[in-house]
């Protein structure tokens, strides 16, 4: 025994142990530099598409105005009937005052620097203050999408006339306004407020973030109390046979089933056999539910594995039955790491868009939602929708919708390890 202690000790201290040493801490030093090669890839991967999509997608979050002096003419607006009103020439008249030696054809071009749907934010803002009737009222209104990308630069005034949507005439006209003070780039808040729009310069997310919510909030209410009671029953009650091994088999293989299978689902089900209305947020919520249940499913059981069994008989040894221990000890130790499993559950269901796109959420929507069953679109798609568009300006909306996405599954994953941080339990 001491013999052969003293060889290995002699072994290592030889030259040939040594060069051993030297091989083995090279092993781990070469281990330690994959790793972090791996880390900073991935970061650096990260980085490159953050930095992306702000670059491309910024300027979307700041919007060129343009503030003009609206006179309301008692003779093209009525106080008895002001949506009857002629506000297309109320917008004509102020634009040719703005520029009295503007006539003719040149006359339309002239109006083409505020946005197509000025007449309709004169209306309503007529509605809303009948007063200014007879009087001028002063609005600053979006100009339309040529002119906000000539403003921000990405029209360039270089480009000949014939390679530009804006002509020097036009240029000319709005550096005028430029010098008179009149337009300005404030923070975007249409981005967030307005529904969706065929001008780039009035379309926003509200509609999409309100059918995202819906969508949320009805796959919670289905896969939260359902994922938590099957995987309660399936960890404390069932009896472990071949029937059980089979379920818990094939939840393990729903969750990596690819999203569009549980569209697929959906469309058949839910629209085609049971009727529901195509693109409302129920029947995205139920697929999104379908989709996140056995996710939920597999982190309650791990969360009710991770619980003492000295917990559980203690209770029992206490005279609480099978129910009462579950209910009053098990159950609200394991709740941090079910709260954190549901929550990033329900991140991944906020950015799916295959299973949506089949139930038909990627409709046309000017206005968001009033209720579960009306028609909706939500924030995936609405980014998927802009994407598509052939108009320049929807190119830093689709970037700007990202990153709103982006934003949202950040927070949400924020909560997640507040939540596990602040409510688990260390034994």
């Amino acid at each position: 025994m001491t013999d052969s202690t003293m060889t290995v000790a002699v072994d290592w201290t030889s030259e040939q142990g040594a060069a051993r040493r030297r091989r083995r801490h090279a092993a781990d030093r070469r281990l330690r530099a994959y790793g972090i090669g791996a880390i900073s890839l991935a970061i650096g991967l990260l980085a490159i598409l953050i930095i992306t999509l702000a670059a491309t997608g910024y300027k979307a979050f700041v919007q060129t105005m343009v503030e003009v002096d609206f006179t309301i003419s008692a003779d093209l607006v009525k106080a008895d009937d002001i949506p009857a009103g002629n506000f297309r020439a109320v917008v004509a008249n102020a634009m040719s005052k703005l520029f009295p030696e503007v006539e003719g054809r040149e006359t339309r071009e002239l109006k083409q620097i505020l946005t197509n749907n000025t007449r309709f934010i004169v209306r309503d803002a007529v509605i809303a203050d009948p007063s200014v009737i007879g009087g001028t009222m002063t609005l600053r209104v979006p100009a339309s999408d040529p002119f906000d990308q000539l403003n921000k630069r990405e029209i360039s005034r270089d480009l000949p006339e014939d390679q530009r949507r804006v002509n020097d005439r036009q240029i000319t006209w709005f550096d005028k306004l430029d010098a008179e003070g009149r337009i300005s780039t404030p923070f975007n808040w249409g981005l967030f407020f307005n529904a969706d729009s065929r001008f780039p310069e009035l379309a926003g997310l509200a509609g999409a973030i309100v059918g995202s919510f819906y969508a949320l909030l009805v796959c919670f209410l289905i896969s939260f109390p359902v994922g938590i009671a099957a995987a309660v029953y399936l960890e404390e009650f069932a009896p472990k046979n071949r029937l059980t091994d089979l379920i818990e088999v094939n939840i393990n293989n729903l969750a990596a089933v690819p999203s569009v299978v549980f569209g697929l689902l959906g469309l058949a089900v839910f629209l085609n056999f049971f009727g529901l209305p195509r693109s409302a947020p129920l029947v995205g919520g139920m697929v999104l539910a379908l989709m996140t249940l056995p996710t939920i499913i597999i982190v309650t059981r791990a969360a009710l594995k991770s619980v003492p069994p000295s917990i559980r008989e203690a209770a029992l040894g206490m005279g609480a039955s099978k129910h009462q221990t579950i209910t009053h000890h098990v159950l609200p130790l394991a709740l941090p790491g079910i709260l954190t499993g549901t929550i990033i559950g329900l991140a991944q269901a906020l950015g799916e868009t295959a299973p949506l796109l089949l139930i038909g959420m990627n409709a046309f929507i000017t206005s968001p939602p009033g209720g579960l069953m009306e028609a909706s679109t939500a924030l995936p798609t609405q980014v998927f929708i802009w994407a598509d568009s052939p108009e320049r300006g929807f190119v830093a909306r689709t970037s700007a919708g990202i990153l709103v996405l982006l934003g949202f599954l950040i927070v949400m994953n924020a909560i997640a390890i507040f939540l596990r941080q602040r409510l688990e339990r260390t034994w």
